[in-house]
């Protein structure tokens, strides 16, 4: 009757050793491993405290301490969350049975008792000491989880702070960040056709520009950041040849801004290019297109970056139409050793040749590279083996 509470813990607590006897000998039988048992008050008490019990079974009139005192102990002591006793007694009067249950007992079972009775008593007191506890560990459970997540939430609102702290430090800083400009080159000639504006950092941590501005675009200040960045390219483009072009690297969020529309006017808007860069997915290129066509009516021209690299920078050009394309520097990376990536380079030359548009090959660094990207007839070329990224001469 109670295999499935085997485990279950049961303290038998009767001044009348034959009872006591009868009573274990009658729970074993029926699955329980676990059945201790006191003949006086003062070692039920302790053995409440030293083994945790499931289950109480409790005789009420025994000598020096009677069962109402040991109830009363019981429910004054806050170690003990909840505790079923079953009385079991041969006082069957009102006051006896009233006086038990309000001193905490949870059933109550006058003697001579029936043994199954007592055992289907047993049984339901063990069931409600089981869905306590599973509701308090539910419950723990539960208060862990949520613990857990104010601290994430408040780990994640000291970590916006000190984000937003940083970025607004650039933003206010003039020397924070500072641009350096990498040469493009035409192969054919060896002539500078332009310049790819870059950012640098120096406020802490040190680390690489993308990561301040993935930074900025998490805490809502990317394209202030972005546009901080063309500004200050901007600035110096009276120092570069009037017949170098300006890239500069704007993504899709800083276009949508707005931010870019005070360029629209600008005498200078006739040498820029955009660069796209694109660090989530575009869904709709409509509102992007809109944003850049009264650049373009102005003179800018669009280039679109990585390509070759994604499906994503091939849906770029089949829905903006750039002027330039940038093939992706892992294409460049070994095109001289490596058939496959000769033959993707080869036929992206093309394409560009086809949509008339330039190609601009990124991240030669080796002259082999730059040998076979001129055998593909690649027109321009970026790279370490060109020139570094560095500020303007004075």
């Amino acid at each position: 009757m109670l295999d499935r509470f085997r485990d279950a813990k049961v303290l038998v607590v009767d001044d009348n050793v034959a009872n006591v006897q009868l009573l274990v000998s009658m729970l074993r039988r029926s699955g329980l491993r676990a059945v201790s048992s006191a003949t006086d008050a003062y070692e039920a008490l302790r053995l409440v405290r030293t083994t945790d019990p499931d289950v109480v079974l409790l005789d009420l009139h025994m000598p020096r301490i009677d069962g109402y005192t040991v109830l009363e102990s019981l429910a004054g002591d806050a170690s003990i969350e909840y505790l079923p006793v079953l009385v079991l007694t041969a006082d069957t009067t009102r006051d006896a049975v009233h006086r038990a249950l309000s001193l905490g007992a949870r059933d109550f079972l006058t003697k001579p008792f029936d043994m199954t009775e007592v055992l289907l008593r047993v049984r339901n007191l063990l069931e409600t000491r089981y869905l306590y506890k599973a509701l308090r560990e539910h419950n723990s459970s539960l208060a862990d989880e949520l613990a857990r997540r104010e601290a994430a939430e408040q780990e994640r609102v000291r970590s916006r702070e000190e984000s937003l702290k940083r970025i607004d430090a650039v933003l206010h800083c003039d020397d924070s960040l500072a641009v350096v400009f990498q040469p493009i080159v035409e192969l054919a000639t060896r002539r500078t056709v332009g310049l790819e504006a870059l950012s640098r950092f120096s406020g802490e941590p040190l680390r690489s520009p993308d990561l301040w501005f993935d930074e900025a675009s998490s805490v809502g200040l990317g394209p202030e950041l972005e546009m901080k960045a063309v500004r200050s390219a901007v600035s110096q483009l009276d120092r570069i040849p009037d017949d170098e072009f300006l890239a500069v690297n704007v993504s899709p969020e800083l276009v949508l801004s707005g931010k870019l529309d005070e360029l629209a006017s600008h005498e200078i808007c006739s040498r820029l290019v955009l660069e796209l860069t694109e660090h989530v997915a575009v869904d709709d290129y409509g509102p992007i297109r809109s944003r850049i066509e009264p650049l373009r009516e102005h003179g800018a021209q669009v280039a679109v970056d990585d390509t070759g690299a994604g499906f994503s920078s091939l849906r770029h050009i089949l829905l903006l139409q750039p002027e330039i394309i940038k093939l992706d520097r892992s294409l460049t990376l070994g095109v001289d050793r490596d058939p496959a990536k000769r033959a993707l380079a080869a036929s992206l030359v093309s394409f560009a040749v086809d949509i008339d548009a330039r190609l601009i090959a990124e991240g030669v660094e080796t002259e082999g590279e730059l040998t076979t990207l001129e055998l593909l007839g690649a027109p321009w070329v970026q790279g370490f083996h060109i020139a570094m990224p560095e500020p303007l001469p004075e």
